[in-house]
C-alpha cells in the first residue's frame, strides 16, 4: 500500500519504491530504503510526515505515492 494510506503511529517496513533513479537515490540518501522500518505520524492533503531513524521527514504527494510499505 503506498505510505499515505499506512496506520497512523505504527511501524511500516518499505517494500518498494516507484520512482527514477534520481529520486531512489535522493530518498536513499535521506534514509528511505526497501526493508526500513519508520513510523507514518501524520497524513495531511496526501502529505505525509515520517519518523525514520532519529528525525523526522516530510514527504509531498507526489513522492509518497511512490513509496509502497507493508
Amino acid at each position: 500500500m503506498p505510505i499515505m494510506l499506512a496506520p497512523l503511529n505504527q511501524e511500516v517496513k518499505v517494500v518498494k519504491v516507484l520512482a527514477s533513479e534520481k529520486l531512489k537515490k535522493h530518498l536513499e540518501s535521506l534514509g528511505i530504503i526497501v526493508n526500513q522500518t519508520l513510523t507514518v505520524l501524520s497524513v495531511v492533503n496526501g502529505g505525509v510526515v515520517v519518523a525514520i531513524k532519529n528525525g523526522r521527514l516530510a514527504l509531498d504527494h507526489d513522492v509518497a505515492s511512490k513509496i509502497l510499505v507493508a
